[in-house]
Parts: C-alpha cells; structure tokens; sequence
C-alpha cells in the first residue's frame, strides 16, 4: 500500500489578489510546504527553548559566553566563505518596505544595498506579503513602474549598474503566516517570505551576476543559525544552485545573540554575510530579558541612549572585533531621521548628528551602516568614504585593541541618564500612532521626524512596562504608574483628535491602537512580541 500524499499547503481566509498566481503557484507552493514540514518542528523547539533561557536570565541575572563553544572562539583558523563581487562594497545601506514606490526609489537611492523589509517595516497583511513579492519580481525583470496617485509624479528604474543590490529580510522566527495553513497548522512567516522569494528569484539573481541574498531578523542563538544554514542548504538543492550560492547577514539585536556572534558565524558560515548591530530591537531585549533585574537594568529615554554608551559600545566594537577577525562585514546601525521638507533648522541640526554617528562607525571598523531616507545616502557615504576611499571594505582592520568582557555588554548603569516624565510621553505618542498605522497596513511610519518601526514601538511599550514595574520616579516627582500611564495615553487620544479632526479620528483606528498599547504596556504577564497580538487584530 503507497503512502498518502502529503496535505497541500492551503491559502484560507484571503481575498484574491492581482497576479497573485504569478507568487503562490504550485510549485513554489509547494517548496514552502516543504520547507514547513521539515524545519517547523525545530523552529518550535527552539521558540520554547528560548522561554527557557528567559526562566534561566530571570533566576541569575546574568549572561556569560557560552563554556561549551569555547573551542570554537578559540579556534583562529575558521573564516566565512568568501564575499561574493555583489556584497563587497556595502558602504551605505536603506532600509524599507516593498511596496511598489519604495521599491524604486530605493533601488534608485545610490545606496550600494536595500534592505527590502518583510520584517519590522512591513506590517504583514496578505496583500503586503503577496505584492511584495511581485514587486522585487518585477523589479529583477525590469517591469515595474509606478504613477503616484495623487501627486502625479511618475517614478522607474535606473539603470541596471545604478541600482542598489537587494538583501531581504524575512519575517522572525516567532511570527506565523495565518493565510497559508497545512492540516490546519500556520506556516511560519519566515518560511513563507524566505521560500517564495528564493524559489522564484534564486536563478534569476544570479542571471543577473548577483544572488539570493538575506537578512536573518531576530536571532537569540546560534542554534537559531543553524536552522537557517540547513534550510538554506536543502534549499539550494532542492532548486538546483551551487552551495554557498545564498548569503546571510545576522542582525545581532539581541542581548543573547550578542554573547554569540562567533558561534553564529560559525554555524552559517558557508553562508554568512556578516553581522549587524541594531539599536532598538537590542534595547527591547534587554528590558525583556532583564525585565526582574532591578534598578541596574532600568533603561533611561531611549533617545538618551545612543551608541556611545559603555554597554552599547562594548556591544558595537565586540561585533566589529569578531565580524573582521572572521572575514565577515560590520555593518552599523539605523540612521532613522526623515528630513522635513518645511523647516531647515531641523534638518541642518538632524544631519549633523547623522554624519557624526556615521563618523563615528566608518571610524570604529564598520564597513557600511543604514539609512531609513535617500536624502541621508549622500552623508552616510561622505562618512564611509573618508575611510574607506577606493577600497570596497575594511575587514582588514582587524581591531585587536578590543577587548570586551561578559558583564561589559549589560553593564546598563554605567549610564547616567534617567527615565524623564517627557521620556514617558513620548513612549505613548510613538506607542499610538505606530500602531494606529500599523493596523492600517503600514510598517515604515515617519513620526516626528524619525521613521519608526515594529522595533521602536516595541521599546516604547517595553520602556512603560520597565519603568512602572521598576516604580521609576520621574523628575517632576511623579511615579510611573498604570494610573499615570492611562492619563497620559487619554491626553494623547485627545490631542490626536483635535490635530486630526473628528473624521479622520473616525476613519482611523486610534481607540483600538490606544487600548493594545495599554494592554501590552500595563499587563502583568509582558508579551514576548508586541506584533503577535496586534497580528490578531490586523485585517487583511
């Protein structure tokens, strides 16, 4: 007797979607369901073994490099494969999501890379996932354009030697994928944006001298690398590509992954990119790590907390010591300011600050650092390209005056700076209006004058959470309280609605942003990802 076939991948609860065939046809249906099959019982293992090692942080308060792969640090003769031509100069990077006008204009941006987000800046509605799709698609074969409705300007690609090269970035491990489902079960997200993108762009790319190449979002460990070096090993024979064909850039932002970005490395690297230092997700999770470490691990405004303090430049010249000393890139972090197109003062004070973070990394080793706006590409390459000049990188710099211990990377209190009473305010301001728009679809939101994302939302509830369960006392002599935090969310609302007017309040989803805010910043029991219950309520 023959054994069943195996249950196809089902779509369920989604409208059609134009062109949707082009994406989601059997065959790439197909691979998805089969990398689901395979690798999700591990994915699951690991999501629990992550709760875990939280159990673990909550009873010890500490973190150390891991004794059992110590051979592996010790061991100076492993390096990553070698950098293909496409991902040699990465000098200035943009990020943004893949909708159809972001697309061109970021490939357009003269940046040398763009992240194209499925992650933290895209809020994942069917139709982001699917037409996101078919914009990089369309974009590899040269047939997209797009007219903006309102204003009338046409935008199309440059060309081809102009274009920025493409890295994306799938979803989290943590995230599900509720419109493809098999026997009933959701597919992980990561699955999903990673099998449909590779599967039908792996050839292409390379057709193009270029090739498939991601971000890894997330990561907590190097067994978390691991099961992306064996998906991305059964991937390229299953579509028929040399190994070491896919490459990886892990974002270390995490607190854990920081204790082990060798391992990482290691793990992926035939595959692996380079490494890259984050700054919000990295502060999100060591306030929920160390949520029950006391006052020490009590965060200040995250705005006071630049790059430049103890533990956060312990974090940046750890990565760029052990990216170069593996022959893997260093790239730096998010330039987030969205110049105003009304006030030049603002502008002329934001770009100094800019160049002189961007300063501030071309000089510590970074080969290349982000940008969240074209109009910032230009400042960020000036900076790079005083160091670096002619040369693609400087992986040879190789940074051996760097010497970082365990207890330097949360070492929180070597920073003087404290919560502050606006510091809360403005926590609920972002905390709103990102959700607001993210409910709405949209995951990139220019906020006075920041472009914020999931990432900037989740350290703006886990501050609240952090400074009410720590009792913080601001400096107007006001404790951190739900009370105060209430009272400050309902100001809010009301400002929105007199800023916005009654209609646009209406047609809004304020109240429903305003109410999951409050729920993920005053319960008790602290949400792992804010996404994974604002996706419930996420139409689409």
């Amino acid at each position: 007797m023959s054994a069943p076939a195996p249950s196809p991948l089902a779509i369920v609860d989604a409208e059609p979607l134009p062109r949707q065939e082009e994406v989601l046809n059997e065959a790439a249906l197909a691979f998805v369901a089969e990398l689901h099959r395979r690798f999700t019982p591990r994915r699951d293992e690991l999501l629990a073994r992550r709760a875990e090692r939280r159990a673990e942080i909550a009873r010890t308060s500490t973190l150390d490099f891991l004794p059992e792969t110590a051979a592996i640090r010790a061991d100076d003769s492993w390096k990553v494969g070698p950098c293909p031509p496409a991902l040699q100069d990465r000098r200035v990077e943009i990020t943004g999501p893949t909708d159809r006008k972001m697309t061109i204009n970021a490939l357009n941006s003269g940046a040398k890379i763009w992240l194209a987000d499925f992650e933290d800046a895209s809020a994942p509605t069917w139709e982001n996932v699917v037409l996101g799709q078919i914009n990089l698609a369309d974009a590899y074969t040269r047939n997209i354009d797009f007219t903006d409705p309102k204003s009338g300007k046409s935008y199309a690609l440059k060309a081809d030697e102009e274009l920025a090269t493409v890295v994306m970035r799938p979803r989290g491990w943590h995230l599900n994928e509720r419109h493809l489902q098999i026997d009933g079960e959701q597919v992980p997200g990561a699955f999903v944006d990673f099998g449909l993108y590779f599967f039908h762009n792996a050839q292409r790319l390379l057709d193009l001298g270029k090739g498939p190449y991601f971000y890894l979002p997330k990561t907590e460990s190097h067994l978390e690398a691991r099961l992306w070096n064996d998906v991305f090993v059964f991937a390229q024979d299953y579509v028929g590509i040399p190994q070491g064909t896919i490459r990886a850039t892990v974002l270390i932002e995490t607190i854990t992954a920081a204790y082990e970005m060798e391992e990482i490395l290691y793990e992926l690297r035939d595959h692996a990119s380079g490494l890259n230092a984050g700054r919000w997700d990295y502060l999100f999770s060591i306030v929920k790590n160390f949520r029950d470490g006391g006052a020490k691990f009590v965060l200040p405004d995250r705005n006071a907390v630049t790059m430049t303090a103890p533990f956060m430049r312990a974090y940046t010249e750890l990565l760029v010591r052990t990216c170069h000393k593996r022959g893997a890139h260093a790239i730096g972090g998010m330039a987030a300011f969205i110049p105003s197109r009304r006030d030049a003062e603002v502008n002329k004070v934001a770009f100094e600050k800019v160049r002189a973070d961007k300063d501030r990394e071309a000089g510590d080793g970074f080969d290349g650092s982000w940008v969240a706006h074209p109009d910032l590409v230009p400042i960020a390459m000036e900076s790079f390209d005083k160091v670096l000049g002619e040369k693609p990188n400087q992986k040879d710099r190789l940074r051996e005056d760097v010497s970082v211990q365990a207890a330097d990377l949360i070492a929180v209190d070597s920073l003087d700076a404290k919560p502050t009473y606006p510091g809360l305010v403005n926590a609920v301001q972002v905390g709103i209006r990102y959700i607001e728009a993210w409910l709405r679809g949209l995951g990139a939101v220019a906020i006075f004058n920041l472009m914020e994302d999931a990432a900037t939302a989740e350290i703006s509830r886990s501050q609240i959470w952090q400074w009410i369960n720590a009792g913080v006392e601001f400096e107007n002599g006001e404790h951190a309280t739900p009370e105060l935090a209430r009272k400050v969310a309902a100001e809010e609302l009301a400002n929105i609605r007199a800023e916005i007017g009654e209609e646009a309040f209406a047609a809004g989803h304020w109240q429903q942003a305003h109410d999951l805010l409050l729920e993920v910043s005053l319960d008790e029991d602290y949400a792992d990802f804010l996404t994974l219950p604002a996706y419930e309520q996420l139409k689409g």
